[in-house]
């Protein structure tokens, strides 16, 4: 299996959450849906709005409900991107020029700041509290999550703990939010809320872990649609970077300690021969694999084996993928 047989297998759900997609971004102000669509029609996997089709089926959702709530994912997704790109001065996102190279970093947060309360205007529309108040404490956790990458940039001695905590609150949040609320929504009980929520967390630390690594293993800026070198670009530190400072020799250390507070593009090379040489790779993605194995587990409260399947592939591919 593969993921375009997922995506094949799940095609009308799809094409149906874009058309609603589409539906609330329409605007009587031509930029905002112009800047929207932008990034939004962009390609990418869509993995989150694809979870929540899924499980929603899964749990026989209504499926309006199921379409509102991935509208809602995906434009809180979408609207960190954009806030994120401003932050980091990221000039390529998803294979295409940034919002904010395009239009301007004044566009690029004001359209992220529309995204991020339509996204809240469609939870309205759910009359559901316990759903406003997963997604309200969502969105607040992912803002202290940016903060708290931000205190830890060029600070060469973050603790692996200290990154899991950061990649939890800004990437697993959502995943973890999507899981639940689609639960939720559908009625399920606490254990089956319970284990899908973790489910959502666990395959989100995966897919941010998985997602650092290919920075450091990616052939080409296309393979992972931004430019090859943003995270030593904006000083920010990952799991790859981490064990290779603590497993390194002092030399090392102090180059490793130099290329992150110079920020320079050109010692990019340097920087990922000394993460293959401490074996780096090899063990962010054994620790990455880990979280896969505890996603797997709690799909066991699942009785369609079905779509069990499917939620233990897109588990497996959140670390296979190779963009």
């Amino acid at each position: 299996m593969d993921y375009n047989t997922i995506s094949n297998a799940m095609q009308d759900e799809i094409l149906d959450i874009k058309s609603e997609i589409l539906k609330y971004l329409e605007s009587d102000i031509p930029l905002i849906e112009k800047v929207s669509r932008y990034i939004i029609d962009a390609p990418s996997k869509k993995i989150r709005p694809l979870l929540v089709a899924i499980i929603g089926k899964a749990l026989n959702l209504d499926k309006h409900k199921s379409y509102k709530l991935a509208v809602i994912i995906e434009f809180i997704h979408t609207a960190t991107l954009l806030h994120d790109d401003v932050v980091d001065l990221s000039g390529k996102r998803r294979g295409k020029d940034t919002v904010n190279k395009v239009w301007g970093n004044e566009a690029s947060v004001l359209v992220g700041d529309f995204l991020y309360s339509r996204s809240f205007e469609v939870m309205v529309e759910l009359k559901d509290m316990e759903i406003m108040k997963i997604l309200a404490s969502a969105t607040n956790t992912i803002a202290k999550g940016e903060v708290l990458q931000l205190m830890y940039v060029d600070q060469v001695e973050t603790s692996v703990d200290q990154y899991l905590k950061v990649i939890q609150y800004k990437t697993a949040t959502l995943f973890e939010a999507l899981c639940e609320c689609t639960a939720v929504l559908a009625n399920g009980n606490d254990n089956l809320r319970k284990n899908l929520k973790m489910y959502g967390r666990n395959i989100g630390l995966a897919f941010q872990i998985s997602d650092d690594v290919l920075d450091y293993t990616a052939d080409s800026e296309e393979q992972i649609g931004k430019n090859i070198g943003d995270d030593l670009s904006g000083g920010k530190i990952t799991m790859p970077f981490i064990y290779a400072y603590e497993n390194s020799s002092d030399k090392q250390k102090k180059v490793l300690r130099d290329i992150i507070q110079n920020r320079k593009i050109e010692d990019f090379m340097v920087l990922r021969d000394i993460i293959f040489e401490t074996n780096s790779i090899e063990f962010t993605q054994n620790k990455a694999y880990e979280f896969v194995v505890k996603a797997k587990n709690n799909l066991k409260v699942l009785e369609d084996k079905e779509v069990s399947n499917l939620l233990n592939f897109l588990a497996d591919f959140s670390i296979n993928r190779k963009k």
